[in-house]
């Protein structure tokens, strides 16, 4: 059977950006630049001039709830920054884009047509020793409406148990080996852990770092189907990516479904801190 790949050139170019074309859309109007980190003290030590910058542990997601954030918040934080519904957004962050894909996948969710990566991320425009300031983004706010969320794009337990079960979809850890094996709970110094070691039954190990070059840009196309075709995953079944908390897994999603192209693949973002803390859940260990 044919895989359901596309060339990279012909939907990469949608939904990635270079840094030298950042650099020149820096006072454009209808593009609007965000750095999403990890380390979310790292924008206001130096970003991109005229970034704005969203922490993903308070603004992207629910702080009540464990969820993604609501669709009204989103709305006000969007609009907040200046972004409208037809405005381009780049999102480009540390850790090679882990957060940024995280939150270009809630854009998706909720239906942004036009949002995309800065290819190398945070790493690779000061490598470049390209320009940072530390003054925050000037306001200008728009307003935006956000559709209801897509979920064809997210997987929820019992999806996940049914694929276990039933094998009706594959599943990619993109966490550590350590991880997967159970050795390492999280990765050091991250907070959100969980009560067993392992990964999820007929789990694939293909750490999210995999899909990068050393400079933090992706990896071209054939090296993208030979990393995961390797593992038996070529688009032909439905795919879900998981991670520990669902921003690792935001990055393969976007490799697997912007890159290769690959049509049903989903983000389950509940991943490990879930799945391992849950009553009677199987687990495997090498």
């Amino acid at each position: 059977m044919a895989s359901q790949t596309i060339s990279q050139t012909s939907k990469a170019q949608d939904v990635l950006v270079s840094t030298d074309w950042v650099a020149q859309h820096l006072n454009d109007p209808n593009v609007r630049v965000v750095e999403v980190d990890v380390d979310t003290q790292a924008y206001a030590e130096g970003h991109i001039p005229g970034a704005g910058g969203w922490a993903w542990d308070t603004q992207l997601c629910d702080t009540v709830r464990r969820d993604i954030i609501p669709k009204e918040k989103l709305e006000q934080l969007l609009s907040s920054s200046g972004i409208s519904n037809n405005t381009t957004i780049v999102l480009y962050g540390d850790n090679n884009n882990w957060f940024a894909a995280w939150a270009f996948w809630q854009l998706k969710l909720y239906g942004h047509q036009d949002v995309r990566l800065m290819n190398g991320g945070r790493k690779k425009w000061i490598a470049e020793g390209r320009e940072l300031v530390k003054d925050p983004a000037p306001s200008r706010p728009a307003t935006y409406r956000a559709s209801n969320p897509d979920l064809a794009l997210r997987a929820f337990l019992p999806e996940v148990t049914t694929a276990v079960q039933q094998h009706a979809a594959q599943l990619v850890d993109v966490r550590s080996p350590q991880e997967f094996s159970g050795e390492l709970l999280a990765p050091p110094g991250l907070p959100e852990t969980c009560q067993r070691g392992g990964h999820i039954p007929g789990a694939k190990s293909i750490p999210w770092g995999k899909a990068c070059n050393d400079d933090g840009t992706f990896k071209n196309p054939e090296e993208l189907k030979t990393l995961y075709g390797g593992q038996g995953i070529t688009g032909e079944k439905p795919v879900i990516a998981y991670c520990r908390i669902g921003e690792r897994s935001s990055h393969t999603w976007f490799v697997l479904k912007y890159l290769l192209g690959y049509s049903n693949v989903k983000n389950y973002d509940g991943s490990w801190t879930e799945w391992g803390n849950l009553v009677g859940a199987p687990i495997e260990k090498p």
